[in-house]
């Protein structure tokens, strides 16, 4: 591996003044490393998805030599189950090591660009100072958030595969999670994303009302800044009850299919509920994530956009 995936590409730099102009082009100037970091996203979480699948003729095998049955032997199962596990393992503490090398070096950058984006523009000092650091939101959507997004991508469409190959009803009764969240990404569209402009634009004069050290002040623009966070957190809570009680739904559409309509063994009704609950727990952090979503939208849109209506410093 050469250090040279970690660094910036020619004009990354610039790609970052301003920076989240577009997140793409924010990407392309790291290309190298942040590649590196989505690809070992990519082989945890597809050795993660199909380690249940190995499991369970494990499983099997096992209670097949308890039972002595001729020929029965748990060696193989075992191993394959191992290998995939291994290499899960091995491919997160990669990624968990070079993450931060290579995100750190781009949060730099992107810093020095917003400092010089604002001083071109003749931006507030207040207001270059916020903005460095919501800055940090758009390094930490591209360390956590894009790649929280490809582990439930590949744990939900992972899932759903796996099921359909056990039983297409069990596949089929999950695949209806879809309209709600359909549903869900809408509304975060039309309600959230002016809520987080609300935030930002306050958060942008954080700096000169902790200047004027009127305690009074600050705690009251606390409290103002506070106000449509609880907004986007109700919104949140809705969207996590909705989508509980839909995938109750589903758990006993599945719990139905499995006891009454077929018969499994030991192992594949291990598997089942495995890639349920991955399925499950998968779809539980979609408002999590659209709300970063909007957060992220909202900050490419204003370090990209023209100043308007602030005071020079």
């Amino acid at each position: 591996m050469t250090t040279g995936a970690l660094h910036p590409t020619r004009g990354a730099i610039e790609a970052a003044a301003p920076p989240a102009r577009s997140l793409a082009t924010l990407a392309a100037g790291y290309r190298g490393g942040i590649a590196l970091a989505l690809l070992l996203v990519v082989v945890e979480n597809v050795a993660w998805i199909v380690e249940p699948s190995r499991f369970g003729p494990v499983l099997d095998a096992l209670i097949a030599v308890a039972q002595k049955t001729p020929g029965a032997s748990a060696l193989v199962p075992l191993v394959l189950w191992i290998g995939v596990f291994a290499l899960n393992s091995s491919a997160g503490v990669l990624r968990r090591w070079l993450e931060p090398r290579i995100y750190l070096r781009i949060h730099a950058d992107v810093v020095a660009g917003v400092v010089r984006s604002g001083r071109e523009r003749g931006l507030a000092v207040g207001v270059i100072a916020a903005r460095a650091e919501l800055s940090r939101e758009v390094i930490d959507f591209l360390q956590y958030r894009v790649p929280e997004m490809l582990e439930q991508g590949i744990a939900v469409g992972g899932a759903l595969v796996a099921l359909g190959f056990l039983d297409w009803r069990i596949a089929l009764a999950c695949a209806l999670v879809v309209g709600p969240l359909l549903g869900m990404r809408a509304t975060y569209r039309r309600r959230i994303l002016p809520l987080q402009q609300e935030v930002h634009d306050r958060l942008e004069g954080a700096l000169d009302t902790i200047a004027s050290r009127d305690v009074a002040e600050v705690r009251r623009y606390y409290l103002e800044v506070a106000a449509p966070r609880r907004a986007i957190a109700r919104w949140g809570a809705l969207s996590f009850g909705v989508m509980r009680l839909v995938l109750l739904a589903v758990f006993l559409v599945v719990l139905f299919v499995a006891i009454d309509l077929d018969d499994f063994t030991t192992g594949q009704l291990y598997t089942i509920v495995a890639y349920l609950w991955t399925f499950v727990t998968s779809t539980e952090y979609v408002p999590e994530l659209l709300e970063s979503w909007s957060a992220i939208t909202d900050l490419a849109r204003r370090f990209g956009a023209p100043a308007e209506g602030v005071g020079a410093g």
